[in-house]
């Protein structure tokens, strides 16, 4: 109802998570705003994960006049990071959901500031942040993460001015250990989209349907260890040419099957986008088969690319000329 706060969800998804587990849950136990309820999924862990966190939560609650809800969902088989995800996200009963990851730390006032863009913007769907990087030991490295995924003053203010939909049409920007989001839109969202990690797709559900926005704010300590499942990779100019030259078809065919899911989504829904979205993930969908179908012979391939390069679809859809070079020089296998 309008004036209340609303509640939040936190999804939390784990797997032997041991080593950083307790310092998370006390960044997220001491929120100003505390959340409602814990949803922890743990994915097949053997270590004592789970353990650490239903001790914490007992001692916390024990202090709290309002307890805080622990449900734990135990994977004996591991899931994998997105299906772990929409399964912690389908159990949570918040107004908001906050995503979170094993590993990083919350600042303290992280779901106060949040909760209160949510509440000033109903037409918002989710809202994820910028964060400090920090190592191992916690020590602050040398850029935050909007630096590192160089996400430029111009690509912010297009996700201000309501193109996040063209914004990550391009490439993915948000981070899933710094979203939340309304419930609502994961009934959406659901199922995840084959091809897609989960906070790829609740983005670009989101920006579909015209409510994502981005916040400057570095909210959290996003942990870089040996261990990360998904983590930021800083690329110089030798581990790019390195990546352009590559072997590309399975990359391409992952690509491919992107479009295709997201194409297919948004077809299912298309009287509640504008016209355009549709169109757009139409000749995305055009441009990934093209880029799947290209030949091992790179020679055979100059056409296509130039073909490419003048429907501006390369822009459109990725980094440019650097994709149509990519395309132009990565191996890709034997001939089919």
């Amino acid at each position: 109802m309008a004036g209340e706060t609303p509640t939040v969800s936190v999804a939390l998804c784990t797997h032997d998570g041991a080593e950083f587990v307790a310092a998370q849950l006390a960044s997220i136990v001491a929120q100003t705003l505390p959340p409602s309820e814990i949803i922890l999924s743990d994915d097949a862990s053997v270590d004592s994960t789970v353990r650490i966190v239903e001790e914490a939560i007992t001692l916390a609650n024990a202090t709290r006049a309002i307890p805080l809800r622990l449900v734990v969902l135990h994977n004996p088989v591991a899931l994998g990071v997105a299906k772990n995800f929409e399964q912690a996200i389908a159990a949570c009963s918040g107004d908001l959901v906050a995503l979170s990851d094993q590993d990083d730390l919350w600042q303290p006032d992280r779901l106060a500031l949040i909760v209160g863009i949510f509440a000033e913007r109903p037409e918002l769907d989710l809202l994820h942040s910028d964060a400090v990087l920090i190592d191992a030991v916690g020590i602050p490295l040398d850029s935050s993460l909007f630096e590192s995924l160089e996400i430029s003053e111009a690509t912010r203010a297009d996700v201000h001015g309501g193109r996040s939909f063209d914004v990550l049409m391009r490439r993915n920007i948000a981070t899933g250990a710094t979203m939340v989001f309304r419930r609502s839109l994961f009934d959406r969202a659901v199922p995840f989209a084959d091809g897609w990690v989960h906070d790829e797709w609740l983005a670009i559900v989101a920006a579909a349907f015209g409510g994502l926005d981005l916040t400057e704010s570095r909210l959290i300590r996003y942990r870089q260890h040996g261990s990360n499942q998904i983590g930021v990779e800083q690329l110089g100019i030798v581990g790019r040419i390195g990546r352009m030259l590559e072997p590309g078809r399975t990359r391409n065919e992952r690509l491919l099957l992107r479009a295709t899911s997201l194409e297919a989504r948004l077809r299912d829904r298309m009287e509640e986008l504008p016209p355009e979205r549709h169109a757009a993930a139409v000749a995305k969908l055009e441009h990934e088969r093209v880029r799947s179908g290209l030949s091992v012979h790179r020679v055979l391939r100059v056409t296509a690319v130039v073909r490419e390069l003048r429907t501006g679809r390369y822009s459109r859809f990725g980094r440019g000329s650097a994709d149509a070079v990519r395309d132009l020089l990565q191996p890709l296998g034997r001939p089919r």
